[in-house]
């Protein structure tokens, strides 16, 4: 089953949408007080969450100063450019997992209304891709938590979204548990791109959170695979 990430009152007309807003005014999902405009979060909050500064252009691991990191330069990955528009830390830990595993829908809506705010200057891919979910697991979590923010994203930004482009063939151990080389060789033959879905030159995938990159690398290089000539990755966060 796949849920929106709109206010429930999205799409019925500015009058509609004005007595929503009015009736269910928003609620910061970090502290309880009032939200901001629109926005599930106040302007307390917003301030302390971790938003991403300086980082390696390959792969967004957070720097003191904008340079390509000593990993990418020993082995550069399968991405062109990787953007995250916030560091894994808190108090987005406890926003961010709320959305990823216990289907809180308002907190992904607020998450991809920061990423759409922070993508908005990056050079433009011809389409968004999110990364998928492997069948067995969507259907036991009921949503793929990836394609629930590439889609207010793309529709923010006005990028197509090519949702079924790229398919999780192979069902593989949960990441988290696993160190990085072990990561690289659970999500070998993970993912393909279906060649019934012609794909533009230059895509970004977007995903939720980008640790070692194993994930993204691994969906990047079945996109290269299959001609695409430039992947980017465009995340929510990026652990340190």
């Amino acid at each position: 089953m796949v849920y929106s990430l709109r206010p429930p009152w999205a799409g019925t007309g500015p009058l509609l949408a004005r007595i929503g807003a009015a009736l269910l005014p928003p609620r910061c999902l970090l502290c309880g007080e009032s939200g901001g405009p629109g926005l599930d979060l106040c302007g307390e909050c917003r301030r302390r969450l971790p938003y991403a500064g300086p980082a390696c252009p390959s792969c967004a691991l957070p720097l003191p100063a904008p340079a390509t990191c000593g990993a990418c330069l020993r082995r550069p990955p399968p991405l062109h450019a990787a953007r995250a528009t916030f560091v894994y830390a808190a108090p987005l830990d406890r926003l961010l997992p709320r959305y990823k595993f216990h289907g809180d829908l308002a907190a992904g809506r607020l998450l991809a209304q920061s990423m759409a705010a922070s993508l908005v200057a990056c050079e433009r891919p011809l389409a968004l891709v999110p990364v998928p979910l492997h069948p067995g697991r969507l259907r036991r979590r009921g949503y793929d938590q990836a394609l629930e923010l590439a889609r207010p994203l793309a529709a923010a930004l006005d990028l197509p979204l090519r949702a079924g482009a790229l398919r999780r063939v192979r069902a593989t151990a949960a990441q988290s548990e696993l160190d990085a080389r072990r990561r690289r060789r659970n999500l070998r033959g993970a993912f393909l791109a279906d060649a019934r879905q012609p794909l533009p030159a230059h895509v970004a995938l977007v995903d939720d959170v980008m640790t070692t990159g194993a994930t993204l690398h691994a969906a990047a290089a079945a996109l290269r695979r299959a001609g695409v000539a430039r992947v980017d990755a465009w995340v929510c966060a990026r652990t340190p």
